[in-house]
């Protein structure tokens, strides 16, 4: 039987590795980064250190690890499910690998194909390419194992959750629809080491339009002595135990579309909804059902949003779906200020998720390629705009002082030359 020791540093999160970002929120999954001083200023050329072009659309987030760039990409009149890889310093593809998967597969126009970003601890890199399974290769493109046997994914709107790795362990969201399972692999074998299948998915399909659905990705937090693995579901949120698979707490109060993932501050979390649905904050460390006594705070209907936000200073940032800032505050859930985000490009829709340097500033980016960084302050302050002129739906990335941005055309690397 392991010790706490062992638990502890088997799920130790990956904050040692400052000029990494291994998954799709950065090392500690949720979107802040270590470092300070990154660039605020740029353009289609200013402070542009290289763009590739990509060989199609994509909605994922770029990783980074050492001196590789990863990137998910379909390819999608040939059906082909693909992880490329890049050199970080000068833009160059290194190798790519991958499935073909041409089965019928369900997904919304705006959400192509591989939306999943990959996760990386560098020794390897796992991906989740929706029906066509869950591979993992090595840092060169060696096909390490691949899990092929978990069933189709099927939902009007597509899949988009990324693998959570911590430890020894793989952590996966495999859902939204009839078909939603948390996962725990071993990260070395593709193992199975527990599941937990979640109850009343729906496709919402034509003639059925019961939509429910979790596009929430894992985050793995320590509460008191022990680790809590924080999800949210139509309907509730809740935490297992990362070791076992056992659900130690559940919370009422989300509604049936979640699009967003968890978030955690001085022993609160914060669980929200997508489609104007609802937001909570709850104690954590729980057990059983702990809605009437520990759900700190609910808000029956927020504003749409899609990405996820940010905690800073004791305040709560995220972007809606129309391009508006909102802050709140975490232990209240009070509304601080709405700022709307306006830039030159053709919208100002927003379905990326917040950055946060370890200075204090925010990152983001909308539809119509427009970059806004902004001050994390209870007092909006807007430091700069900045216009890529493609469609950015994805989230940026952060390493060793620059930012890794995947357009609907390119992948960015901006920095100061």
């Amino acid at each position: 039987m392991k010790t706490m020791l062992s638990l502890l540093l088997a799920f130790c999160p990956l904050l040692s590795f400052a000029d990494n970002w291994p998954m799709w929120r950065g090392a500690n999954g949720d979107g802040t980064s270590s470092e300070s001083n990154l660039p605020e200023k740029w353009s289609q050329t200013e402070n542009v250190v290289w763009k590739v072009a990509l060989p199609d659309r994509g909605n994922s987030t770029p990783v980074v690890w050492g001196d590789k760039v990863f990137v998910t990409q379909a390819i999608e009149k040939e059906g082909k499910r693909l992880l490329l890889c890049f050199d970080k310093k000068t833009g160059k593809q290194l190798w790519d690998a991958g499935t073909i998967y041409k089965e019928p597969e369900l997904t919304h126009a705006t959400n192509p194909y591989c939306s999943a970003s990959p996760a990386t601890d560098g020794e390897r890199v796992v991906v989740f390419f929706a029906s066509a399974g869950v591979f993992c290769y090595d840092m060169n493109g060696k096909e390490l194992w691949r899990r092929t046997d978990l069933g189709k994914q099927h939902h009007i709107w597509g899949n988009g959750t990324s693998p959570v790795l911590a430890g020894d362990r793989v952590f996966l969201n495999f859902g939204p629809g009839e078909n939603t399972v948390m996962y725990c692999f071993d990260k070395k074998t593709g193992k199975t080491l527990w599941q937990h299948k979640e109850s009343g998915g729906a496709s919402g399909e034509a003639g059925n339009k019961s939509w429910l659905g979790s596009w929430s990705d894992p985050l793995l937090r320590k509460s008191g002595s022990r680790y809590e693995l924080l999800m949210s579901y139509p309907g509730r949120a809740c935490a297992f135990d990362p070791m076992s698979g056992k659900e130690l707490w559940t919370c009422g109060g989300l509604t049936p579309l979640v699009y967003n993932s968890p978030l955690f501050a001085d022993d609160i979390g914060i669980f929200m909804c997508g489609y104007g649905g609802a937001a909570m904050a709850v104690k954590l460390g729980g057990s059983g059902d702990v809605t009437e006594k520990n759900r700190v705070w609910h808000l029956p209907r927020v504003q749409q949003r899609i990405g996820s936000g940010v905690i800073h200073e004791g305040h709560h940032y995220i972007l809606t779906d129309g391009g508006v800032v909102e802050c709140r505050n975490v232990k209240t859930g009070e509304l601080v200020y709405q700022e709307r985000l306006k830039g030159p490009g053709p919208t100002g829709q927003n379905w990326s998720s917040l950055v946060l340097s370890a200075d204090g500033k925010c990152y983001a980016a909308n539809q119509g390629g427009d970059c806004f960084v902004f001050k994390a302050s209870p007092q909006f302050e807007s430091l700069s705009t900045n216009s890529l002129g493609e469609k950015v739906i994805g989230s940026i990335a952060v390493s060793d002082g620059h930012l890794f941005i995947r357009g609907h055309r390119n992948l960015w690397c901006i920095g100061g030359k």
